[in-house]
């Protein structure tokens, strides 16, 4: 339609009308004049408007859907983030236990032992000197650390300090082929030589050829010369296995240490050494043997020919044909019906 003076006009008388037939049906109420005429078009536009409703409705559920799955997958992640945090946050505490606890068996150690010890982390493994086992410590010359410094834990000897740098060490561990420390018998005090196998349990040549050693016995260090690189009384380990001498001037067994190498986390580097030799003071009690269990007490009891059952006291504790019922009366039908010999012996279990 071509924009002319009589499309306006009728354009404004449209509108028009149309606002003076709206007033009139607002004012009509259920009674407007023009409700037939909106029943008409409901009857005519209604099925037209079901078929838009059904093939748009999918599409705005989708939709919808698509939204509210979005509002799903940001509530889902914000939640597994939320675990995440609690999960790194429980592990932390429960890793924060662990090294309280073996910061606390570290400290009773020194304790019993009389060292002056700085604790440390270890931080890194590895051939960091050409060692096949060492660790690095996040302790240095800073915290007063010196080479040839014995490290321990909660457990027993760890090593010995072999690089110091300002803020870090190195430690070369007692399993490290190249590392030997003079160690003492619990009780018997045999002296020897323990020597790193890897993996495998320290081997330690005994001076003495004749030594009695077997399994189960424990092993301290001996201590070195003004104590470096070892103080005296550090648990090293447990014998596991004992070779024969064979007529040799030293005799070898092999020692499990109380150390495991694999799993270090918290050390102590002894800064100050005891002033006196602890002995055994430091190792961790034994476990109580098992009590052995009492045997059950045995009575032997022999029939007379008369009937009555004698003990081994020769007291009179029955006789096998007189037996009382519940009322005190003699039983009518006793259970010893058996004719009595003089060679007859019941061997009676209490």
């Amino acid at each position: 339609m071509r924009d002319t003076r009589e499309s306006r006009l009728l354009l404004v008388l449209l509108i028009a009308i149309a606002f003076a037939l709206i007033t009139v049906d607002i004012r009509g109420g259920e009674e407007s004049p023009v409700d037939g005429a909106r029943q008409a078009a409901a009857t005519v536009f209604g099925p037209v408007e079901n078929g838009v409703a059904a093939a748009v409705d999918p599409v705005g559920n989708a939709i919808g859907a698509v939204r509210a799955s979005g509002t799903r997958h940001d509530k889902i992640t914000a939640l597994e983030q939320e675990n995440a945090a609690l999960k790194v946050r429980l592990g932390s505490d429960d890793r924060n236990r662990s090294r309280v606890r073996e910061l606390d068996k570290m400290l009773k150690k020194s304790d019993a032992g009389q060292y002056g010890i700085k604790a440390a982390e270890v931080i890194a493994i590895g051939a960091a000197q050409g060692f096949s086992w060492t660790v690095t410590i996040d302790a240095g010359s800073r915290d007063g650390l010196k080479r040839d410094m014995t490290v321990l834990n909660g457990d027993g000897l760890v090593g010995r300090v072999t690089t110091v740098g300002p803020d870090t060490a190195t430690v070369l561990l007692a399993n490290d082929p190249d590392f030997t420390v003079g160690t003492r018998m619990e009780s018997t005090d045999e002296l020897g030589f323990a020597t790193g196998q890897g993996s495998r349990p320290l081997s330690v040549q005994f001076l003495n050829g004749k030594a009695k050693v077997k399994k189960g016995d424990r092993l301290v260090t001996f201590g070195s010369s003004k104590d470096k690189p070892f103080v005296p009384g550090v648990p090293v380990g447990e014998v596991v296995r004992v070779d024969p001498s064979g007529g040799d001037l030293t005799r070898t067994v092999y020692v499990r240490p109380f150390v495991g190498f694999t799993k270090l986390d918290i050390v102590g580097i002894v800064v100050q050494a005891p002033r006196e030799d602890p002995r055994d003071a430091v190792l961790p009690k034994k476990a109580a043997k098992p009590a052995k269990p009492k045997p059950t007490p045995t009575v032997t009891v022999t029939i007379s020919p008369n009937g009555d059952i004698v003990d081994t006291s020769g007291n009179v504790v029955g006789n096998i044909h007189q037996s009382t019922g519940p009322s005190g009366s003699p039983d009518p039908n006793p259970s010893g019906n058996a004719t009595p010999n003089a060679d007859n012996a019941v061997n009676e279990q209490r």
